[in-house]
């Protein structure tokens, strides 16, 4: 597949790991997908190390050693996920006016990277908004071990589309799910570029909060479900096929807690 060299806005265009453990992360997730890996060290923060997982020669994700400030506030090991935009200071203004709010006073360089800001949407999850400089994002995308979708869970689905429909200007469909409910996909110039549905009944009674998921697409799903269970992860979701997008879906927890899921390529 030919590499991206560019993402509109509104894209999700990256992920990375905050983890308490990077080097146990780092070992799982080669086993996982096959990724080999580029570690930088960021001398202005602290030494802290920055490892880029590399998939079929192009930068896949990211992982890092979680803050201090997340641990102690209870925030468990978790994958984030970066949307690009055209102009992160531009829309930084407008976060607030349409419901959400910045976790911090302004956008901020990435050494020669790119620039960035880090919101919550108005139901609460969490979105990092990322303007391109050196770095586009993931160089690959849905091939093994490479990003294949990302998902928002949140109690109000239509309050969140609401949100990044205007602010990064992004369209919506909605389309019903087997067993009822609806599944709403993100658009941009007609094409599907993430989802967003109720988070479920039973993620709810347990107060898990609104959060984006990113699910890495495999070339087996149980095979490598199998695989990350020999490995110390645990099941939080069976592999299940969704037919509506011919692909075969399954989430796990990794051995530090991270939720992260596993996705078929499309038929």
């Amino acid at each position: 597949m030919p590499k991206i060299e560019s993402y509109k806005q509104g894209t999700p265009s990256w992920t990375d790991l905050a983890t308490t453990d990077q080097n146990a992360a780092k070992s799982f997730y080669s086993d996982l997908f096959g990724w080999s890996y580029e570690d930088n060290t960021m001398e202005d923060m602290g030494d802290m190390v920055y490892t880029m997982a590399v998939s079929d020669g192009s930068y896949a994700g990211a992982i890092f050693s979680q803050m201090n400030d997340e641990k102690e506030m209870g925030i468990p090991p978790h994958w984030n996920v970066y949307m690009t935009v055209d102009d992160v200071d531009e829309l930084a203004t407008h976060v607030s006016e349409n419901g959400g709010s910045l976790l911090m006073d302004e956008p901020f360089d990435v050494f020669d990277a790119g620039r960035m800001v880090v919101a919550t949407d108005p139901t609460g999850a969490v979105i990092a908004l990322w303007q391109k400089k050196n770095h586009i994002g993931a160089g690959v995308q849905s091939e093994h071990g490479s990003i294949a979708w990302c998902e928002l869970l949140t109690g109000d689905p239509a309050k969140a589309i609401k949100f990044y429909e205007g602010l990064l200007g992004v369209k919506s469909e909605t389309y019903p799910m087997g067993g009822g409910g609806e599944y709403h996909v993100l658009t941009v110039d007609g094409v599907g570029v993430a989802g967003v549905m109720q988070m479920p009944e039973h993620l709810a009674a347990m107060n898990v909060p609104p959060h984006w998921s990113t699910y890495f697409q495999v070339d087996d799903v149980d095979a490598t479900l199998e695989k990350a269970k020999s490995h110390g992860a645990q099941i939080a979701m069976e592999p299940m096929d969704i037919p509506e997008a011919g692909r075969r879906i399954a989430f796990l927890m990794d051995p530090q807690g991270a939720g992260v899921g596993l996705m078929s390529p499309a038929e």
